[in-house]
Parts: structure tokens; C-alpha cells; sequence
């Protein structure tokens, strides 16, 4: 659907910045009307942005040469994904767009309509075509709609009945389907950072006309409790105006007054991916000051520890190995402590396991040799042990070769027979490389040795 470019004097004022629906006449309602929200209404609706560019904290969508930006200005907005965390701009910067591109707004939320809805706006949505208008559809937690309910979206984005616009604070990749995903661009919105939550502290200053009662360090207190959720800061604002105080708030008297935002994360969601992974790899990278940050995140978070000790038990043995033979066996006991003790004494063994594991030598030799080992029984199907290294335990057996020839390796003078034990049908491979690096050292120095003593011997 082509866009309309506008200039700010043709905007109205759009819903609120931090999800809050503005309240429309309708369901259906084009956009907000013009005119400033009452003063009694919440400080969230009374910043919500009249124009794109007074979006906070997503200048890579709506700067000069953002996305967004350069979307409108070509005059076709296309069907979008807007993925990011609560309270980032996802409703104001739909119904924002609607209006910069000339287009009627209708929302829909996903927890609240199903498929007579859709069928609803999608027939309106045909009807303003056929009068020469524009629809944008804007869904909000569009991941909530089933496999079913997406797929009824395709052919009215096909054919230009409405450009979708969806919000979701989950993955796409994993929360809607891929024939959806193709027909629509996601955008990626950021969690605000400071300078964004700064900008809005000010316009609240500004709009209430009152400083905060905070102090240097209460205001990037008060910037850190919100956790990048705009809405959420704005309403401890509000909060902070109602108090009656004459004194300054430093960080300890703001955090026994307000609450902190809940970390975002949930244990069968991306967060827990992601933060996991953030665990795995920052003990791969040797760094334990970030493992424990990360190990930390999750525990706060409501992490089982348990998943976290099954977690490092598979790192000891994957990343570590050889390297350290202790690790494996620290895992263990480190799983078994918190187990007797259970929480929060327990957590401490698996944060001590976190630090070894984070510096300890690594190797994932053994990691690459099994699988390497496993090709190569796939690829060699049912071949035969050698015959001189098979048990003879019947007449029979030893009539036919099995264990002729066999070297007791503890009866040679260097405990090394330097036989073959491979099958005879096979060339000898080499699975395990050890890297040198922490016991993997002498572990290589063995194999070196015995390697020129096994070319020695059969050559």
C-alpha cells in the first residue's frame, strides 16, 4: 500500500509511546484527536509522541537514516514485525506510521480476538480500498495468535488489503511462521538505554513542571530499576511527584520506596536461550567475571540451578576434557552439594564451579573425536575386531585364530605392544587431537611416543 509522506503540521497525536491505547471512539478509530491529553491523565499518556521523530531510544528506525525513515520517504510502508521488550514504542510508532503514511488505523490485540475479528477488519479494511483509502492493521502480541490465525493474514498482505504491522515481545523465528515472516519485514526495536530513559525523565520534568526529588545517583538509580521499559519509568515518576519531600533521594531511599522492574525472563522462552548461551560461551572465552554475571542473571531470574549444573557438567566434558580431567569430576560434586544443601547455600558450589570451569584450559578434542568416531562406525558398518585381540574361550574359537598372536602390552618393556586394533579391513585413523593445552600436554607426549614405538614395531 503506497505511503503518504506528511509533514508535521498534518500529524495528530498518536497513542501512547508505551503500549497504552489511546481511547478511540471505536475500535476502528483513524487516530487520536488533536489536542493535549487532560492533566489528570497518566504521565504515559501525556508524553505519548505526536510525531516519528519524537520517538525515544529507536533512532536506527526513525533517524535521518532509519529504516522507517527511509521506507516513508520512498512512499511504500510494507508489512512489518516490530519485535522489542515492553514499553520500547511498539503501539506509538504503529499508529504513528498509520498516520505518516495516510493510512486509517485499526488494532487488534491477539490475547482478545480471534478469527470473527480478523474477518471484520479485514472486510472493512477491503471496503476503505474500494473508496480509495488505506488500512493499517496493527496486532498486537501477534505471536499469540495460532498457526491458523497467521496464515488467514496472508492474502490480504498479498494482495494490498492492509499493511500488517504486528508487535511481539518473542522471537519471530520462533513464535510466528515462516510463511507470515516472508510476506512481512522485522524490525527490531531496542530496550531503552540511558540517554533514551534520560530524554523522557526530562520531558516529564518538563511537562509536570517540577524537578525530580532525586539525586545524581537516585536518578540513574531510578534509570536502572526501569530496566529499559519506558512506560514502567514514567510511572514510578509519577510515583516519585507524589511524595512529599524536601529532601533529595539517593539510590537506597528510591529502592525502599519504589519497586524494581521483574527481570524479563522466562524459563521456556528466548530469554532463557539467550542468557545461557551468554553463560556457555563466556566460560568458553575464559572470562569468569562475565560467567558469573550471566549465571547470576539466570539464578535471579528464577533459573532452576539444577539446569544450570546439568548445563556445566555438559561444558566440563565438551569444553574443558582432556585439559583438565578434574573439571568433570568437580561438576559432579558441585551438582551433588547443591543437591545436599539446596538453596541458597548450594548456589555458592555452583557459582565456585562457574569460576573453574571459566579458568580452566580448554579443549574440545574429546568433543571432536567422538563425533569423528561416530562418522567413521557409521561409514564402516560391521567390520570385525582383528582376530588376534578377540577371547578364544572354546576349541573351536582357537582353532580359527581368534587370539593368536595377541601381545600382553603389560609384558613388554615399555607396557606398549604397539599392535594394531583396528579391523584388518581398515586403515588406522586418528580421531583424538589433543590440543597441548593444560594436561592435554603429557596427554600428547604419551601419543607422540607411542605412535614412533607402533611405527617402530610394524614397520
Amino acid at each position: 500500500m503506497a505511503a503518504r509522506r506528511t509533514t508535521p503540521s498534518d500529524m495528530a497525536p498518536g497513542a501512547d509511546l508505551f503500549g497504552n491505547q489511546a481511547p478511540p471512539l471505536d475500535r476502528d478509530s483513524s487516530a487520536a484527536h488533536p489536542g493535549r491529553p487532560a492533566p489528570n491523565q497518566p504521565l504515559a499518556d501525556r508524553l505519548r509522541p505526536n510525531r516519528l521523530e519524537d520517538v525515544v531510544g529507536q533512532g536506527h528506525l526513525l533517524g535521518p537514516d532509519g529504516t522507517l525513515t527511509r521506507m516513508l520517504e520512498r512512499g511504500s510502508l510494507a508489512s512489518l514485525i516490530l519485535w522489542g521488550g515492553p514499553g520500547v514504542g511498539k503501539t506509538t510508532i504503529a499508529r504513528l506510521l498509520a498516520q505518516a503514511a495516510g493510512l486509517r488505523f485499526v488494532q487488534l490485540s491477539a490475547v482478545f480476538s480471534g478469527v470473527a475479528d480478523l474477518k471484520k477488519a479485514f472486510e472493512n479494511a477491503r471496503r476503505q480500498a474500494e473508496a480509495g483509502g488505506g488500512t493499517l492493521l496493527f496486532v498486537d502480541e501477534i505471536h499469540r495468535f495460532n498457526r491458523a490465525q497467521q496464515d488467514g493474514f496472508l492474502p490480504v498482505v498479498e494482495d494490498g488489503t492492509i499493511v500488517l504491522v504486528g508487535a511481539t515481545t518473542e522471537n519471530p523465528s520462533f513464535a510466528l511462521n515462516s510463511a507470515l515472516l516472508s510476506r512481512c519485514q522485522v524490525m527490531v526495536l531496542n530496550r531503552l538505554d540511558d540517554p533514551a530513559e534520560e530524554a523522557l525523565l526530562a520531558r516529564a520534568e518538563e511537562e509536570t513542571g517540577r524537578p525530580l526529588p532525586l539525586t545524581e545517583e537516585g536518578r540513574a538509580t531510578l534509570r536502572a530499576m526501569a530496566d529499559g521499559d519506558g512506560r514502567y519509568l514514567l510511572n514510578m515518576v509519577e510515583q516519585l511527584l507524589s511524595l512529599k519531600t524536601d529532601v533529595p533521594l539517593d539510590a537506597q531511599a528510591l529502592a525502599r520506596l519504589l519497586a524494581k522492574r521483574a527481570v524479563l525472563y522466562d524459563r521456556d522462552r528466548e530469554e532463557h536461550y539467550n542468557l545461557i548461551s551468554a553463560l556457555h560461551k563466556s566460560m568458553r572465552g575464559s572470562d569468569p567475571d562475565a560467567a558469573l554475571y550471566w549465571f547470576a542473571r539466570m539464578l535471579e531470574g528464577g533459573e532452576d540451578p539444577r539446569y544450570l549444573a546439568r548445563r556445566m557438567t555438559r561444558f566440563a566434558a565438551e569444553d574443558v576434557g582432556m585439559a583438565d580431567p578434574q573439571a568433570l569430576p568437580l561438576a559432579i560434586a558441585a551438582w551433588e552439594t547443591y543437591e545436599r544443601l539446596g538453596s541458597p547455600e548450594g548456589e555458592l558450589a555452583l557459582a565456585q564451579l562457574v569460576v573453574h570451569l571459566a579458568t580452566a584450559p580448554k579443549s574440545n578434542g574429546v568433543y571432536k573425536a567422538y563425533g569423528a568416531a561416530r562418522r567413521a562406525a557409521k561409514a564402516t558398518g560391521s567390520l570385525m575386531p582383528p582376530a588376534h585381540i578377540l577371547n578364544a574361550p572354546t576349541k573351536l574359537m582357537q582353532e580359527i585364530g581368534y587370539g593368536k598372536g595377541y601381545q600382553y602390552d603389560h609384558d613388554t618393556e615399555e607396557g606398549f605392544s604397539g599392535q594394531n586394533y583396528f579391523p584388518d579391513e581398515m586403515k588406522r585413523q586418528t580421531f583424538y587431537n589433543p590440543t597441548g593445552k593444560g594436561f592435554e600436554r603429557e596427554i600428547r607426549h604419551r601419543l607422540e611416543t607411542w605412535a614412533r614405538l607402533r611405527d617402530r614395531r610394524q614397520s
